[in-house]
């Protein structure tokens, strides 16, 4: 899994698949972290579903989930401020 320490938190590569039956984490494929959510990607509702539920699964607010590269593609870099790699790991690993 590709978590990488930032300034202030990490910085996690995402896969996501859009229009899912659920939203949930899916596991791996190719070094990214597979999430799937319900939401379609149209007027940026995949992102912003993304960003709810990395939050709520990592314990921290919203406002510190931002996505930093590719917003409008599959493959996204999520930066999470004030959280470090090892706590990151230990709520995304078992997935």
């Amino acid at each position: 899994m590709t978590i990488e320490p930032d300034a202030d938190g990490v910085c996690i590569k995402v896969r996501v698949v859009a229009r899912a039956r659920k939203t949930e984490l899916a596991g791996m494929r190719d070094d990214e972290l597979l999430v799937r959510l319900n939401a379609p990607p149209v007027d940026g509702a995949a992102n912003e579903e993304l960003v709810s539920f990395l939050a709520a699964l990592l314990g921290v607010p919203r406002r510190s989930v931002i996505i930093v590269a590719g917003a409008r593609s599959r493959h996204k870099r999520v930066r999470v401020a004030a959280i470090n790699v090892a706590t990151a790991e230990a709520f995304l690993r078992p997935a």
